[in-house]
């Protein structure tokens, strides 16, 4: 799953002082085969967005049809978003954000928000612009957080993409 979100990573338009992240949400009903429900990256739906905050919002813009169809169920099998969500592993390649310097809504707010089950991290986000405290914010709320190994590097050089610190 970090491969897939490190390819939509590389879909992101680099941008000075913005990190390039990709992300992938994954259902993990009971008596279910997990499933990708969604996929985002930094800047991929207008404004500043972040790549959790895109793949949440694109989850959440699904109607029961692609819902059912991405979860091979019957629509009237298909559990509420919210109830999904529940039960869904975040794939990140880099931590979410726990602070925007542009005053949006962290990602970290939103996994939490989300109740998501579990987060999967690349990569830890560099200190470059501010102290990402995303990870504990996770923990602290009570969702799973695994720190992915042997993929740091790709994923923090997806994220520097075309910065000039890179």
């Amino acid at each position: 799953m970090m491969d897939l979100a490190l390819g939509e990573a590389g879909k992101c338009d680099a941008k000075e002082g913005a990190f390039s992240v990709g992300c992938v949400l994954v259902a993990h009903l009971p008596d279910r085969a997990p499933s990708v429900i969604s996929v985002g990256y930094s800047r991929e739906l207008t404004g500043n967005t972040h790549a959790e905050a895109n793949a949440l919002e694109k989850a959440r813009a699904l109607n029961v049809k692609e819902l059912a169809d991405k979860l091979s169920m019957k629509e009237e099998d298909v559990p509420s978003i919210d109830e999904i969500l529940r039960h869904t592993h975040v794939y990140t390649t880099l931590e979410p954000c726990s602070v925007r310097t542009s005053g949006l809504a962290p990602c970290a707010d939103a996994l939490v928000s989300a109740r998501i089950s579990r987060c999967v991290i690349g990569a830890g986000e560099p200190d470059d612009y501010v102290q990402c405290e995303g990870a504990r914010k996770l923990m602290d709320a009570g969702i799973q957080v695994d720190w992915l190994k042997g993929l740091e590097k790709e994923c923090l050089d997806a994220a520097r993409k075309g910065l000039s610190s890179s």
